[in-house]
C-alpha cells in the first residue's frame, strides 16, 4: 500500500512539471512577466550633481555618470515643449540682478491693466531698459476677440520673455508663443508645462489690485449647527448642505433639506467648512472664494492646474477628491479630526491674504516663483512658501535661510541669540548723544553702538570710550537713512535711538530681553495710538496717554535688522519719500510695514515718567488736539493707508513688566532695580 502511494506521487510531480513546461511553450509566460520587474535597459547619463569630491565617488557611480565641472549647454526641447535649462537664458540675471521690462501697451487697454503696468513699474523689479532686463513681460490687451496684438521688436522667438493673461486671453497664441512662458489663469492639465508656465488663479474683473479683503473666517473650528457643505453651482451660486446629510449634495440637494440653500452671484460665502467644487475650468474661480472665506476646497477630480502650484503645498489647505465615488468622500469628510479642520482653514487664510487677495499680489508671486528658478539650488525653501508672513515679505536677496529671519524662531523651536546693535540717528550738530551714549554702552546685551551722522557739519574726531565699538555713518540728511541696511550692523537685533533719546541702562536690558520672545515685533518705550475721525472721513493718530496704542516710536525701539531690508527694498519709492519730507510719517511707516507684515500690534515696556514725552504728531484730528486741517504732506497716516490699500496697524491694551516691577519687597530682590527711580 506504501509502495503504491509513493508511485502515485511520483507520477503526480512529474505530470505537474510537464503541464509547466507545456504552458511555457504555448505563451502564457509573457502574462506573467507583468508582475516581474524589467531588466534595465541602456540609456543616457542620468545627470547627477556636479560633486566637488568627485574623486571619492567613482566606486558609487556607473563609468561616464559624473558630469564634468562646468555649464552643461541645455538640450533641445523634445516635441516643440520648453523647459527651463532650453529655453531660458539665465545668464542675463546674474549681473544685473532679476530686472523686468515692461512692454508698453500697443493697444487699447482698460483702466484695471493701464493700474497693472503702473505696479509693476513702481515695483523693485522693474527697469526702463529692455537691455540689461533678466526678464521681459508683455501684458495681454484688451484685443477684439481672436486678434492679437503685434509681436514686440525685442521678441526673439519669446526668449526670456513672459505672457501675462490674468483673465481669459481673446488671442490664442499657439504659434507666436515660440519660447515664452506663459503665466495664465487656470490651465488645462494637458497643456500646462510644469516648472517652465506658471499657473494662476482665476480672477474676477473687480479684483482689488493691492491690498484686498482679509479673510471671512472667524472662528476656525466649526461650529455646532453650520452646514458641513457647500457645492459650487453655476453663475456663481452655492448650494449648501447640513451636517447631518445622508448624502452627498452632488445633484444640489440633499435627502434631509428642506432644500438647498443658495447665495446670490457676488455675496460671502455660507460658513460651511468644506466647499466641493468641480473640476471643470469654469467652476475654477469659486477657488478663490472657497480660500477668502476659509472654506477647505474640496476639489472633485480637477482637470486645472492649481495655483503656484510650484511652489505652494495644496495638500496643506485643499483636498483633492475623486467624483466618482461620493459616498467615500462625504464619509471621510465627516470623519476628519477637527485638529486637521483647523489646520487646513488656518493655513487657506494665510494663502488668500500672502498670495492671492489682490492683484498686485498674484503678479509679484508670479515674479518671485520666477526669481527662484534662476536661483537654482540657493532659492527659498518651502517653509518660507508656506508659512507666515510668506514668501513675499521674505526677500532671498537678504538670506533663504529660515533661521534668518525674525518669523520661524517659534516653529523651529529657537529663540535669537546674541546681542544688540545701538543706532543713535544724529541730525543736528548740537545733539551730541554723550549721556544716551554711556548708558547703552553699559548694558551687557550691548555689542555695537553705530552713530548715524546726518548734518551738514563733520563729525567730531573724538567720541568718548566705550567698553563696545563704536562707528560713526554718514547719512544723506533723509528720515529714511535711520532705516538703510547697513552692512556695519553686526547682530540681529537692532534698538533704534535718536540723539535725544533718554533711558536708563535697566530699560535697556529689560527691553531686549522682552524682544527676544517676540523677536517679529517691535518693542519700545514711547507709544502712539490711530483713530477713525468721523469729522474728517480719515485717519489719526495722538500721542496722549490712553489705555490702548498701536504704535511705537523709532526713537527708542527694539526690532529685527531685517525690517531695514524691507524697508528699503520692498516699499514704493512714494512711500520713502513721504517719510523724508516729515521725519514724524517715518515712525508712522516702521510701524505700518512691520503691522502688515506681523497682523500684530507691537509691545509696550516700561518707560520711567522723568524721561521727556514724546513729541506730538504731526497729523491733525487727534482726540485730546483739535486742529485745523494741515497740509497733505503732513497727513501721512491716510496717504499710507492708501498705499498699503488697507488699514494695517493693530491696537493693543498690553504692557510687559519685570515680575517684581513695582512690588512691596526689597530691592535687592528685583533684577532690574533702577527701573523705578531716575
Amino acid at each position: 500500500m506504501g509502495g503504491h502511494m509513493q508511485s502515485w506521487r511520483r507520477k503526480s510531480l512529474w505530470l505537474a512539471l510537464s503541464a509547466s513546461w507545456l504552458l511555457i511553450l504555448l505563451g502564457v509566460f509573457p502574462l506573467l512577466r507583468l508582475a516581474v520587474p524589467a531588466r534595465p535597459r541602456a540609456r543616457a547619463s542620468q545627470g547627477w550633481p556636479r560633486w566637488l569630491d568627485a574623486e571619492l565617488l567613482q566606486s558609487f557611480s556607473q563609468p561616464g555618470e559624473l558630469l564634468e565641472d562646468g555649464p552643461q549647454p541645455p538640450q533641445a526641447p523634445r516635441g516643440g515643449s520648453c523647459n527651463w535649462g532650453a529655453c531660458f537664458d539665465a545668464s542675463k540675471c546674474r549681473d544685473g540682478g532679476f530686472k523686468v521690462f515692461v512692454y508698453p501697451a500697443a493697444g487699447p487697454i482698460s483702466e484695471t491693466r493701464r493700474r497693472i503696468l503702473a505696479s509693476i513699474e513702481g515695483s523693485r523689479y522693474h527697469t526702463v531698459s529692455p537691455a540689461e532686463a533678466c526678464l521681459l513681460l508683455l501684458l495681454s490687451s484688451d484685443t477684439p476677440a481672436g486678434q492679437c496684438e503685434p509681436v514686440p521688436a525685442q521678441w526673439d522667438e519669446g526668449r526670456n520673455h513672459l505672457v501675462l493673461n490674468l483673465h481669459p486671453a481673446p488671442c490664442p497664441r499657439t504659434v507666436q508663443l515660440g519660447q515664452a512662458m506663459v503665466a495664465k489663469a487656470s490651465p488645462t492639465v494637458d497643456t500646462f508645462r510644469a516648472g517652465f508656465d506658471v499657473a494662476l488663479p482665476l480672477l474676477p474683473e473687480a479684483h482689488p489690485l493691492r491690498g484686498g479683503a482679509p479673510g471671512q473666517l472667524q472662528q476656525h473650528s466649526p461650529r455646532p449647527g453650520v452646514a458641513l457643505l457647500a457645492l459650487a453651482g453655476e453663475r456663481g451660486r452655492w448650494h449648501t448642505a447640513g451636517t447631518n446629510s445622508s448624502a452627498c449634495p452632488w445633484d444640489g440637494h440633499c435627502e434631509q433639506d428642506h432644500g438647498p440653500k443658495q447665495t446670490p452671484h457676488g455675496a460671502l460665502l455660507p460658513s460651511a467648512t468644506f466647499c466641493l467644487i468641480p473640476g471643470r475650468s469654469p467652476d475654477a474661480w469659486h477657488f478663490l472664494q472657497a480660500l477668502q472665506a476659509g472654506c477647505i476646497p474640496v476639489l472633485l477630480s480637477p482637470h486645472w492646474e492649481l495655483p503656484f502650484s510650484e511652489v505652494i503645498d495644496w495638500t496643506k489647505a485643499a483636498i483633492v477628491a475623486d467624483e466618482r465615488l461620493p459616498l467615500q468622500v462625504l464619509a471621510a469628510l465627516q470623519e476628519m479630526p477637527l485638529t486637521r479642520v483647523l489646520a487646513l482653514r488656518q493655513q487657506t487664510q494665510f494663502l488668500w491674504d500672502a498670495y492671492f487677495s489682490s492683484v498686485e499680489k498674484v503678479i509679484h508671486t508670479t515674479l518671485e516663483i520666477i526669481q527662484d528658478r534662476i536661483f537654482g539650488a540657493s532659492a527659498r525653501p518651502s517653509l518660507l512658501w508656506n508659512s507666515p508672513p510668506g514668501a513675499l515679505l521674505a526677500l532671498p536677496t537678504f538670506s533663504t535661510s529660515p533661521v534668518d529671519f525674525p518669523f520661524y524662531h517659534l516653529q523651529q523651536g529657537s529663540r535669537p541669540v546674541g546681542r544688540f546693535s545701538a543706532l543713535i540717528w544724529v541730525e543736528a550738530p548740537g545733539q551730541l548723544p554723550l549721556k544716551l551714549i554711556q548708558v547703552v554702552a553699559g548694558s551687557q546685551h550691548c555689542a555695537q553702538i553705530l552713530v548715524l551722522w546726518s548734518c551738514e557739519k563733520p563729525p567730531p574726531p573724538r567720541w568718548p570710550k566705550t567698553a563696545v565699538p563704536l562707528t560713526v555713518i554718514g547719512g544723506h540728511r533723509k528720515a529714511s537713512d535711520r532705516f538703510f541696511p547697513y552692512s556695519a550692523v553686526s547682530t540681529d537685533a537692532i534698538l533704534s535711538l535718536d540723539a535725544h533719546s533718554s533711558l536708563s541702562t535697566s530699560e535697556v536690558d529689560f527691553a531686549f530681553v522682552v524682544w527676544q520672545s517676540f523677536p517679529e515685533r517691535m518693542v519700545g518705550f514711547l507709544t502712539w495710538s490711530h483713530f477713525w475721525d468721523e469729522t474728517r472721513g480719515g485717519w489719526g493718530y495722538t500721542a496722549e496717554k490712553a489705555n490702548e496704542f498701536s504704535m511705537v516710536l523709532t526713537s527708542a525701539a527694539f526690532y529685527h535688522r531685517y525690517y531695514h531690508t524691507l524697508f528699503t527694498h520692498s516699499l514704493p519709492r512714494a512711500l520713502r519719500n513721504l517719510a523724508d519730507e516729515t521725519p514724524t510719517c517715518a515712525d508712522v511707516l516702521m510701524n505700518f510695514l512691520v503691522a502688515a507684515v506681523t497682523k500684530v500690534p507691537p509691545i509696550k515696556v516700561p518707560y520711567g515718567s522723568w524721561h521727556q514725552e514724546a513729541r506730538p504728531p504731526l497729523a491733525p484730528g487727534s482726540p485730546g488736539l483739535r486742529q485745523e486741517p494741515q497740509p497733505a504732506a503732513q497727513d501721512c497716516i491716510n496717504q499710507m493707508a492708501a498705499a498699503f490699500g488697507h488699514m494695517p496697524l493693530v491696537s493693543s491694551h498690553l504692557r510687559l513688566d519685570p515680575v517684581l516691577y513695582k512690588d512691596p519687597v526689597s530691592v535687592l530682590r528685583k533684577k532690574y532695580r533702577s527701573l523705578d527711580k531716575p
